[in-house]
């Protein structure tokens, strides 16, 4: 892999500004990565099925069905504070 990496056009697409320190840490990290890239596309994995997970999952459903709702002095139960049946937060617009 080529080691000359354009560390100032990534920091733009990454939107994140770099000191010079940072621009030479993180161009050796990001070379590094690369390089790994490229030692995981050499392994061949033609026979291998691809897959999302490492482990074989499937979802399990149930059916969907109505149950009765919670009771509202279930519901409040841990409210720190509450009026009116219904909890109470703190105001979190400005008035402009």
């Amino acid at each position: 892999m080529s080691s000359n990496i354009d560390i100032d056009y990534v920091a733009k697409l990454a939107r994140i500004e770099l000191g010079e320190e940072e621009k030479k840490k993180f161009s050796a990290q990001l070379g590094q990565v690369l390089e790994y890239f490229e030692k995981l596309s050499a392994v061949d994995v033609s026979g291998v099925e691809p897959s999302a997970h490492a482990h074989a999952l499937c979802n399990v459903w149930r059916e969907d069905e109505a149950e009765p709702a919670m009771g509202v002095e279930d519901a409040l139960m841990n409210a720190p504070k509450k009026r009116e049946n219904q909890i109470v937060v703190p105001k979190v617009v400005d008035e402009a």
